[in-house]
């Protein structure tokens, strides 16, 4: 990685960070660390593929819990009817659904489940095809699935100083392009899924969302 930081000098080039986010859900993040004063490349390591465009009744749960952004604004199209409560493992997840009773302050499975009563009800889990059934199997949940996360593997890994990493199935993907770049991560899940393809995290994000990315690549790479 790079050697970048206070001393910089006006003629070298902009620490570079690659962004890993599906296509369509990187701009948000290349538009803030580019005001930052960082060089950033788009390079998607996984595509969402939504399972289908039936109606949801959600109106019979006291509980709808998401633990993914795509699956809470999968849910939020496809439903009808309203939760009781809804629990979402971050803030992001929860402002995709549009609002959430309780949202973990570890994203995690494990942190959501400890945020929620010891008994929930009727609960309807929401996830991806590959989503860890640790918490729907907890708390006895439905579970409905609403989408598949597919891992790409680009042609070509670019000259960079930093990878962002913002979840599980991406991490694992770079993994397996045995890269020796180093990486932020958004949460705990995506950090065991980088170690265990042997990528080295140097910051997990405080919070799991787009500030907290952003806080973790200015940790790991200050632009100035």
């Amino acid at each position: 990685m790079g050697g970048w930081g206070l001393g910089m000098g006006p003629t070298e080039r902009a620490p570079r960070v690659v962004v890993t986010r599906p296509a369509g859900r990187e701009r948000k993040l290349r538009e803030r660390l580019g005001e930052l004063g960082y060089e950033t490349l788009h390079v998607p390591l996984v595509a969402i593929e939504p399972l289908g465009d039936g109606s949801i009744d959600v109106g019979g749960y006291d509980w709808v819990v998401l633990t993914s952004v795509t699956g809470a604004s999968e849910l939020r199209r496809r439903m009808h009817g309203t939760p009781r409560r809804v629990a979402a493992v971050g803030a992001a997840t929860a402002e995709a659904f549009g609002g959430a009773d309780v949202v973990a302050s570890i994203s995690s499975q494990e942190g959501l489940l400890a945020a929620m009563p010891a008994e929930p009800g009727k609960v309807l889990f929401a996830g991806a095809e590959e989503a860890r059934r640790h918490l729907p199997d907890r708390l006895g949940a439905d579970v409905i699935v609403l989408y598949r996360t597919v891992e790409l593997t680009p042609d070509d890994w670019p000259e960079c100083d930093l990878v962002v990493l913002a979840s599980p199935s991406a991490a694992t993907s770079f993994g397996r392009l045995g890269s020796s770049t180093a990486a932020v991560s958004i949460g705990p899940e995506t950090t065991r899924a980088a170690h265990a393809g042997g990528v080295t995290v140097l910051v997990e994000a405080r919070t799991h969302d787009l500030e907290g990315l952003v806080a973790a690549v200015r940790a790991a790479l200050p632009a100035s």
